[in-house]
């Protein structure tokens, strides 16, 4: 079954330093992360049980021999750190691979992968990718090992009670992207991860919006979330419930962040 959200694969060029920009302009805080052995590593900014993943390089090579590694390199040889995919949490990868592919679907074989955090513990978890990554593809499937010191019960529920430093805690309401065509990423979120995006009740035409768990989906056409001008308006837009503090909007790494 299909949880929800569970994150934002953001990629930039130094993760601790875009870790304290987040902290400072909007008051999130990173309390997690670590180095994978494929090449990568990270900052993870918990939102509830969903989070931002603010990942670097530090292998090219390793990287470019894995989808989300890949991704980011190709985002920050370009020159444009951001949103270079999202994640669905599943409880059952295998299961929901089985049930794709027999639909159809040219989702990948479910691939371990796992981060050794600063304390020395290991986090682990299978992923099954999509045949392309990117902000106006499908998102790729996670199944996180629901133990130890960052999926157990104990640690789920610290996150929950964890008071950001703009004075509460968080949590993420939903994504909302810009592509050319929503109509076109929701036919391909429905035949590779089974995720039906139908028209939006809004008055945008052509938009598309679903609730993915406690989450919300929001796919909108260019003329919405651009305009003329050297500076246009973010592709990514990020909303968090905060439970104290004004409301805060804040552009970030090619994304807009709506604390709300």
């Amino acid at each position: 079954m299909l949880l929800g959200i569970d994150h934002l694969v953001i990629a930039v060029a130094d993760p601790d330093a875009a870790a304290a920009l987040l902290e400072a302009e909007l008051g999130l805080a990173a309390t997690g992360g670590g180095r994978h052995a494929t090449g990568t590593h990270n900052r993870l900014v918990f939102l509830g049980d969903a989070y931002l993943e603010l990942i670097g390089v530090w292998d090219r090579r390793l990287a470019l021999g894995h989808p989300i590694g890949a991704a980011a390199v190709r985002a920050l040889d370009a020159g444009a750190p951001g949103l270079v995919t999202w994640a669905v949490a599943t409880d059952g990868a295998r299961r929901e691979v089985m049930a794709l592919r027999a639909a159809g679907s040219a989702i990948s074989d479910v691939i371990a992968g796992s981060r050794v955090r600063p304390d020395g513990a290991t986090v682990a978890w299978q992923c099954a990718f999509p045949p392309r990554l990117g902000p106006a593809e499908p998102p790729f499937l996670i199944e996180h090992e629901m133990s130890g010191p960052e999926w157990g019960e104990e640690a789920r529920l610290a996150r929950a009670r964890f008071v950001h430093p703009f004075g509460g805690t968080a949590r993420l309401v939903g994504l909302e992207l810009v592509v050319a065509d929503p109509a076109t990423t929701a036919a391909a979120c429905a035949r590779v991860v089974g995720i039906r995006v139908p028209p939006g009740p809004g008055a945008v035409p052509g938009e598309r919006e679903v609730r993915i768990g406690g989450h919300g989906l929001r796919l909108v056409p260019p003329s919405t979330g651009t305009g003329p001008g050297p500076t246009p308006v973010p592709l990514a837009r990020v909303g968090i419930a905060g439970t104290a503090g004004p409301h805060a909007l804040v552009d970030l790494f090619g994304i807009r962040f709506a604390r709300l």
